[in-house]
């Protein structure tokens, strides 16, 4: 097949003809970038790429990305003519409509095959140098026997303009991450036009400048995509491999124009375009010669497969390395010395701040957890993310368990996607709570792909002090918590701080943040039988009066609320504590739970008053509105943390009679 031009060419046609059907079925979506790229990905999915298509988690399969998302039916079109048992030709026929797993942008928990949610450009190469990260730690684990593939990604031009781009191709080429390979679809269209509207950088010069290889080839002559993938290949640099292809091939009459970009072809082109490529059969059918020569290309790897099932049998290291790949992990009770730093801490009441409590939590978890890769942003003195066990991953130690990403917060979450979605690694990444905008659609695509990422969050409000209101956080909390199936935790003192990490540690399909501060906190609880942070939110003191309010705080607020309740207390009027280190897990507790914590009455009867120093926005969920909200809806300033805290009125003098005046006392 490698040399038979005559049944090279029809492959790469039931590429575009897929995709000129799903699309203009649909009357939606984007033929161009499937039609310009068919001819490269025909020669690297049936000649280069290393996979099995009857076992689509097969951990040492090569790892594919389609960072240029929007051409999704390139990667439907692949995955179905290989013999994946997903998407089957009637998800295909559905392509874009509710219920078919052929959305309009690739999703990894819809189709096995798809190895990372794409379409927001930039993040799919981004992540695939998490990928091609997680494969260069873990051989340097396990060795060639067992992790040996590459990582190969579609690009389009918007991927390499995003900002993204800069900063995941910076940290590839530092780490010298070579078996990992970029297929830049160079069509020099956008949706607005030629590429000359907007960019006359020098590309290429771009990623030689970040230490990367760059081949150019013709991306419609198949024995010239086979020169240059060669010669990536045998460079040890990651590589760039310059596609020059018309956007819409096969179109006579819009091809290599923005007019293919993300619109149907319309019936007389598609009917042009049948007779131009000589494809005369009718709409989503593929001649059986063709997909025989297909399917041929999805079983090319069950050899290597079937090897490979022989070294991990005869490696002693089966039943380790299986359960690391499917993010298994052991009991709590088995990590190695957990429980006992947890009741120390109970003991001990240490008054520290909470980034500096995750490291001393961290410290334990590392040793005991080899999965743990951790990292930070240019912030490891304040982050508190390095440990001991976390020596430093660099390109001539792959075995280090510790990331320097340099500043790049969003190259950063799109790396640590990646790690989660590759397998066998649990990555962590600290910046500050501020700079949390700069990676947030990273977040964003955390959440969306149900990967096990960690964001360390530190300095996380008014309490970091002298950097002022460019560096404190006001409405960061709840514009995070409102990213679905995002844990959000930020624990009061140590023990919560610990019982959060073991929380997000046991997530294995939701990211988590842990959101810490810079100045220290009390001890406030001082039994570490249960982990009560799971619940979300705890009553942490009970009213000794009678109860007329309930404070619900989190973080340093806590302990804000304990010197509260205790004035209030002392007038006679009777305050629960509540601590909500997890607003997202107390909403999932049973209603009899919830009921019982913040009862439905009036708030004549029990007034509920949140305290956070962020933002009151939201927190009317949780004291009705006719409590009260205590927080920050304004900048903050500089100055030294406490008088923050004392300018803008966290103090309880401050605060009990707001308290006082609502009970009508």
């Amino acid at each position: 097949m490698r040399h038979d031009p005559a049944r090279f060419a029809p492959m790469a046609n039931a590429i575009r003809a897929l995709s000129m059907d799903a699309v203009e079925a649909a009357e939606s979506g984007h033929p161009g970038m499937p039609m310009g790229m068919a001819d490269a990905a025909t020669v690297l999915w049936s000649e280069y790429l290393r996979f099995d298509a009857s076992a689509p988690h097969w951990p040492d399969r090569d790892r594919f990305v389609l960072s240029a998302g929007h051409g999704s039916m390139l990667i439907y079109s692949l995955l179905h003519l290989t013999g994946f048992a997903q998407p089957t030709m009637d998800d295909i026929q559905n392509f874009r409509q509710v219920g078919s797993r052929c959305a309009g942008h690739p999703e990894n928990f819809l189709i096995e095959g798809v190895e990372a949610t794409t379409g927001p450009l930039g993040q799919g190469l981004a992540m695939a140098v998490g990928m091609a990260l997680a494969e260069r730690h873990l051989n340097a684990i396990y060795g060639d026997a067992l992790v040996d593939h590459r990582t190969w990604v579609i690009a389009g031009d918007g991927c390499l303009m995003e900002g993204i781009n800069h900063e995941a191709i910076g940290l590839a080429g530092h780490l010298k991450l070579g078996r990992m390979n970029v297929l830049w679809d160079d069509n020099r269209i956008t949706i607005d036009g030629s590429t000359d509207l907007s960019t006359s950088e020098d590309v290429r010069a771009r990623y030689l400048a970040t230490g990367w290889h760059v081949v150019s080839c013709n991306g419609h002559d198949a024995d010239d995509v086979r020169r240059a993938l060669d010669e990536a290949l045998a460079d040890p640099r990651p590589s760039l491999i310059a596609c020059r292809t018309v956007i819409g091939k096969g179109a006579p009459n819009k091809a290599g124009t923005s007019k293919v970009h993300g619109a149907a072809l319309g019936a007389d082109e598609v009917a042009a375009a049948r007779e131009m490529l000589g494809w005369d059969t009718l709409a989503f059918e593929i001649p059986e010669r063709i997909l025989a020569d297909w399917r041929a290309a999805g079983t090319r790897g069950q050899e290597a497969h079937a090897q490979w099932r022989d070294r991990l049998q005869a490696s002693g290291q089966a039943h380790e390395f299986t359960a690391r790949m499917k993010g298994e992990l052991p009991e709590v009770s088995q990590w190695a010395d957990w429980a006992d730093y947890k009741a120390q801490v109970a003991e001990a009441k240490p008054e520290m701040a909470s980034r500096k409590a995750s490291e001393a939590a961290l410290g334990v978890l590392t040793q005991s957890l080899s999965q743990m890769v951790g990292g930070s942003a240019d912030l490891t003195g304040s982050n508190n993310t390095k440990t001991p066990s976390t020596t430093p991953l660099m390109a001539d130690d792959y075995a280090g368990r510790y990331i320097y990403y340099g500043i790049r917060e969003f190259g950063m979450g799109a790396a640590m996607n990646g790690m989660a979605l590759h397998g066998g690694i649990i990555p962590f990444g600290g910046t500050f709570l501020i700079f949390s905008d700069y990676c947030r659609p990273a977040v964003r695509l955390s959440a969306l792909q149900q990967a096990r990422v960690i964001y360390v969050f530190t300095h996380d409000s008014i309490g970091l002090g002298e950097d002022g209101p460019t560096h404190q956080p006001v409405e960061h909390l709840q514009s995070l918590r409102m990213v679905p199936d995002l844990l959000v935790m930020r624990p009061a003192d140590t023990l919560e701080t610990a019982e959060c990490w073991e929380l997000a540690l046991k997530e294995s399909a939701r990211p988590s943040v842990l959101a810490l501060s810079r100045q220290n906190l009390p001890a406030l609880r001082f039994d570490a039988s249960e982990n009560l942070c799971a619940r979300g939110a705890y009553r942490l003191r009970a009213a000794q009066a009678d109860r007329r309010v309930i404070l619900i705080a989190t973080g340093s607020e806590v302990s804000l609320a304990c010197a509260v309740a205790e004035v209030l207390e002392g007038q006679g009027i009777g305050a629960d504590v509540v601590s909500m280190p997890c607003a997202e897990l107390f909403d999932e507790q049973l209603a009899a739970y919830r009921n019982e914590l913040l009862p439905e009455v009036l708030p004549s009867e029990i007034l509920r008053v949140s305290i956070e120093a962020g933002t009151t926005f939201g927190w009317e969920r949780y004291t009705l509105l006719d409590g009260l909200r205590i927080g920050l809806d304004r900048f903050g300033s500089s100055g030294k943390g406490e008088d923050l805290f004392e300018k803008f009125g966290f103090t309880p003098e401050a605060i009990v009679p707001q308290i006082t005046a609502r009970l009508g006392q």
